[in-house]
C-alpha cells in the first residue's frame, strides 16, 4: 500500500498563531496552489481519498475532485478525523508569544509526552495516525491511497516509518500543497520522496 500525503494550502492566519484543530479558512492563494498541487497529481493513480474533516483539508480534497483527471468525485471522498492536526487545547488560536514562556518551554522540551492544557500530546497523534494505517492497509494492500492532511501528521507518519523519536518531529519540512509518499508493503516501510 502507499500513502500519497498532501498537506493542505496555506491559511489565512497569521504565522504566530497556535492554530492545530481549528477550523481556519484557506488563504487567498488556494487556487493558484490547488492547481500546481493538481500538476503534481496528475501522473499519479489513486484507489480511494481520505482527508481530514477540518476545513482546509477536505475544502482541498472537494477542489482537486472537481479535476476528472483524479478520477473521483466529492461523494467519494471519505472523511476520517484521525487525520486531524494536532489538538493545541487551550493554546488554539492564541499568539504563540502569548503563552507564558515557562509553560510553553517545558512543553517543547517534552512534547511527545505533555499536552497543551486540554490538548493533546504528539504521542496521542501518532498514534491515530498509526491507527488509520492499520485500519486502511488490511483492506488497501496493492492500492495507492490519496490522503489530505496536515503538517503534524505527515511527520508522525514519517517518525513511523524511519523509527524516529517524536522528539524530532520538527526537523522536517513540510511545505503546503506539498506531496509526500509513504510505502506499507512487506515488513520494512519506505518513505518514497518527500515534500514534492
Amino acid at each position: 500500500m502507499k500513502l500519497t500525503l498532501v498537506r493542505h494550502t496555506s491559511l489565512n492566519i497569521a504565522p504566530s498563531i497556535c492554530y492545530g484543530q481549528s477550523d481556519v479558512e484557506v488563504s487567498d492563494k488556494f487556487d493558484d496552489e490547488r492547481q500546481k498541487l493538481q500538476i503534481k497529481l496528475a501522473s499519479f493513480r489513486f484507489d480511494a481519498i481520505y482527508t481530514s474533516p477540518l476545513q482546509r483539508c477536505h475544502k482541498l480534497a472537494q477542489a482537486l475532485c472537481a479535476d476528472e483527471r483524479l478520477g473521483f468525485t466529492g461523494a467519494d471522498i471519505q472523511y476520517d478525523a484521525r487525520l486531524s492536526e494536532l489538538h493545541f487545547g487551550d493554546w488554539e488560536m492564541s499568539p504563540w508569544d502569548a503563552i507564558p514562556r515557562e509553560t510553553f518551554d517545558v512543553w517543547a522540551n517534552d512534547y511527545a509526552n505533555l499536552a497543551p492544557p486540554n490538548g493533546e500530546t504528539f504521542s496521542q497523534l501518532h498514534a491515530r495516525a498509526k491507527s488509520f494505517v492499520e485500519d486502511v492497509s488490511s483492506h488497501s494492500q496493492e492500492k495507492n491511497l490519496l490522503v489530505v492532511t496536515h503538517g503534524g501528521l505527515i511527520r508522525a507518519l514519517i517518525a513511523e516509518v524511519l523509527n524516529m523519536p517524536l522528539k524530532r518531529l520538527f526537523r522536517i519540512t513540510i511545505d503546503h500543497a506539498s506531496v509526500t509518499q509513504l510505502e506499507f508493503n512487506g515488513e520494512v516501510p519506505k518513505v518514497n520522496f518527500m515534500n514534492l
